[in-house]
């Protein structure tokens, strides 16, 4: 299969990188230059570390490269069986993301949007083969964490769902068809998980570190601040507000004063520890 994936962020080299691990051709689009080249590298790198581990042989790396193609206008989509939009979580900037690349997708391929939290059904209705189009939600670190939720709109037909569920097994995941609910299903539980922990700091009851090492040590494999942060605190910030309104302002779901002074700030939870 080809793949083509727009936005060569966090998200979009992440699942690139799992694509061409597992056999599969991809297109890796972004409009900046920087991001580009930084995704090659990434990719490039990554491929490094698992050959000195002994996960890859140097043999190997030539032709898995060979499988990525940077470019930096979706028109190189036009051959692609399937297309993944992973950039910001943003609803105007997706809406045209996504019509760009139905414009150059062969009529049978499907389009994808790997939003966190953003309504498939209010993406869908600007498109013009919404039941060819999904959500398809990895999660990041994209290359490693096995699960992806496979997000069925309203108009969705049966036949794109399971070839989205068919691409998330052949990339060795495991995938969890969820309905077009705001935040699925992880992200609605997750924003308890994240909006408590703030609360508690704004409460002066503890700091971030220190709540970090307790969440950590009854199991979770990171804590609120650390996760937050390597999501990107400005995109956790985004999911968070778009599912508070989705939810007409349900007060469990405010977004953090806390989290938005510090996206304000430019600076990560952890940061001066």
């Amino acid at each position: 299969m080809t793949i083509g994936i727009c936005g060569a962020g966090i998200m979009g080299r992440g699942i690139a990188l799992n694509a061409v691990l597992c056999g599969h051709d991809v297109v890796l689009v972004d409009v900046s230059d920087t991001v580009r080249q930084a995704a090659s590298e990434w990719v490039s790198q990554q491929l490094d570390k698992a050959i000195e581990k002994k996960k890859l042989s140097a043999d190997d790396k030539p032709g898995l490269m060979s499988k990525l193609v940077v470019a930096d206008n979706v028109s190189a989509f036009a051959a692609t069986d399937l297309a993944i939009e992973a950039v910001v979580e943003k609803a105007d900037v997706k809406v045209q993301v996504l019509s760009s690349i139905e414009a150059v997708l062969p009529a049978t391929s499907i389009l994808t949007t790997n939003t966190s939290s953003i309504s498939i059904a209010s993406l869908s209705k600007h498109l013009i083969r919404p039941a060819q189009f999904a959500g398809l939600h990895f999660f990041n670190p994209a290359h490693i964490m096995k699960l992806v939720e496979v997000i069925r709109g309203p108009r969705s037909s049966d036949d794109t769902i399971q070839r989205c569920v068919d691409l998330a097994v052949s990339l060795n995941k495991t995938p969890a068809v969820a309905k077009d609910v705001p935040g699925f299903i992880v992200n609605r539980v997750a924003r308890n998980y994240y909006n408590e922990a703030q609360r508690i700091v704004m409460e002066q009851a503890s700091n971030p570190a220190q709540v970090d090492v307790l969440m950590k040590g009854i199991g979770f494999r990171m804590g609120p601040f650390e996760l937050m942060d390597l999501i990107g605190v400005s995109t956790n910030l985004d999911v968070t507000t778009s599912q508070w309104q989705q939810f007409y302002m349900e007060p469990r779901f405010t977004p953090s004063l806390l989290q938005k002074q510090m996206v304000d700030a430019g600076l990560k939870f952890t940061d001066g520890e």
